[in-house]
């Protein structure tokens, strides 16, 4: 018998922004070069992902003119 945790659907973390009250300039600026690299990060994967889809999609176009 499947466990509950395994029927519900995995749920993704949301986005917690920091709060600015308090942080100086220098802090803020950190902050926002924190948030462009995971931006890049997260571009990338999607990136590297279509990029497998469309290397599948290619694959199996080819394989099906095979036949």
């Amino acid at each position: 018998m499947p466990r509950e945790e395994e029927e519900t659907p995995r749920k993704r973390p949301r986005f917690d922004p920091l709060p600015l009250e308090g942080m100086s300039r220098e802090e803020m600026e950190a902050y926002i070069a924190a948030l462009e690299v995971e931006i890049a990060r997260v571009k990338a994967t999607i990136a590297a992902r279509e990029s497998h889809r469309g290397a599948a999609e290619a694959l199996f176009r080819k394989t099906a003119g095979l036949d």
